[in-house]
């Protein structure tokens, strides 16, 4: 099982009716939620850890990641609110406005950290979780405690204008990226985690503190994956782009199924991976990924979908 540990959240989407009045439709996501729902549409064993509404905004996301396969047991149920994102699209490019005071999501705590059994091979963690208090803190204790005896992904998922402590956010991303096997950065993330160094710089620091796989995503420019070893490239798919919304989510989803499919996800055959199983896996995420774009809001292709 590959266990996401990070935000759910109610993605309030503008919309128009009929008549031409802007509405906002209510939809299910959060970044860590939608790799967890892509990789169950995927057929990976997925689960789900996170503080969970006992609202109806929290039912609405427990009935998601059912429908889409993904294990549900190890999340925190409480009566505290469900946490929202107001999204305004422009040009297809989304952006976010949070209200996440005093949420289920944001106030996991350390001592409600899961019991993993041997189930689980991996953990992927990232973007507004790690940044709030206590779950910041909360998924960085789960990843250094588990770092030893799993493969760890992260995707820092960087929103500039919800971080009130750049310096801190910063700090806690370099701690988690030296635990972390795999790490997958935007362009625009690498530049705001170490604006004094050039990517390429950032990305051999990082292979050479014991992460296995740096990949990069430009967008409509493809994406890179390096190791130890060298690096291999993949173009963007072509598609009518509609909207932005979850399609690094869901690259993540692609990228981990990938290396799962060509029997690499393990922490020490992560560092031998060959290039043309990296390829593989790399062009898998991009396929995930088209999808997404080419479609309203996160909604990531079921496997059937992929051909």
């Amino acid at each position: 099982m590959i266990l996401c540990c990070g935000e759910a959240l109610i993605d309030m989407l503008p919309r128009q009716l009929p008549e031409g009045e802007n509405v906002l439709l209510p939809a299910a996501g959060g970044a860590v939620f939608n790799t967890a729902v892509a990789l169950g549409r995927l057929g990976v064993q997925s689960g789900f850890f996170s503080g969970l509404s006992t609202d109806m905004f929290g039912r609405q996301l427990e009935d998601a990641l059912k429908h889409s396969g993904v294990d549900t047991a190890f999340c925190v149920r409480t009566d505290r609110p469900t946490t929202l994102a107001f999204v305004e699209l422009n040009d297809g490019h989304a952006r976010y406005t949070f209200y996440d005071e005093n949420t289920a999501g944001r106030m996991l705590t350390p001592d409600a950290l899961p019991d993993l059994d041997e189930r689980v091979e991996a953990l992927h963690f990232g973007a507004i979780s790690l940044i709030s208090e206590p779950s910041g803190s909360s998924y960085e204790a789960l990843l250094a405690r588990e770092a030893d005896r799993r493969v760890i992904s992260l995707d820092p998922n960087i929103r500039a204008n919800f971080i009130s402590d750049p310096d801190a956010h910063r700090s806690r991303m370099r701690r988690m990226i030296a635990g972390s096997d795999i790490v997958k950065v935007s362009d625009e993330d690498l530049a705001w985690l170490e604006p004094e160094k050039d990517a390429q710089t950032v990305k051999q620091e990082w292979i050479e503190g014991g992460v296995s796989i740096v990949v990069e995503t430009r967008g409509a420019q493809g994406a890179s994956a390096t190791t130890g070893s060298g690096s291999v490239q993949v173009q963007a798919k072509q598609v009518t782009v509609v909207d932005t919304v979850g399609a690094g989510d869901s690259f993540d989803a692609g990228l981990l199924a990938g290396l799962k499919n060509v029997g690499r996800l393990d922490k020490s055959a992560l560092r031998t991976i060959a290039r043309d199983e990296l390829q593989t896996a790399l062009e898998l995420a991009a396929s995930v990924a088209a999808v997404t774009v080419s479609r309203a809001g996160a909604n990531p292709p079921w496997k059937d979908e992929l051909g």
